[in-house]
């Protein structure tokens, strides 16, 4: 299966281990899914993630060192063709162009509003706890 995870889910599974998106993140060594990244999608992971004192928990070395874990794990999707705009927010745009060049099974998000209109590109939007329980995380 191949997902793309919207950075909600990187950011909840950093902020607690706890819930769903922690067990998505927890399971990638077993590698029951793939993720599809991008180049302006993994900057927008690191923008987001690296803000000052976003995880009381993690200093920058801990957050650096999962991105570059998250990007060894990750297949990079090139972008040939840019679907922009196509959602309300750009940064929404960055995980569905990924999603649709990458052949995406779906995306996972906590927000799926945000993502409204995706069926048409022929992408399924997926909240993290139903992507556990499908694939059994």
């Amino acid at each position: 299966m191949r997902v793309v995870l919207d950075t909600c889910i990187l950011f909840a599974a950093l902020r607690s281990s706890a819930g769903a998106s922690f067990r998505i993140v927890d399971s990638l060594p077993a590698k029951m899914f793939t993720p599809i990244v991008s180049t302006p999608l993994f900057f927008g992971y690191e923008e987001v993630l690296c803000r000052p004192r976003q995880f009381a928990r993690l200093t920058r070395r801990d957050v650096d060192d999962f991105l570059d874990y998250f990007a060894a794990v990750s297949e990079f999707q090139r972008i040939d063709f840019l679907w922009r705009p196509f959602l309300p927010d750009p940064d929404d745009d960055l995980v569905l162009e990924v999603a649709v060049a990458g052949r995406a099974d779906a995306i996972v998000t906590y927000n799926l509003k945000d993502f409204v209109g995706s069926d048409r590109l022929g992408v399924r939007i997926i909240r993290p706890q139903d992507f556990v329980k499908e694939t059994r995380i």
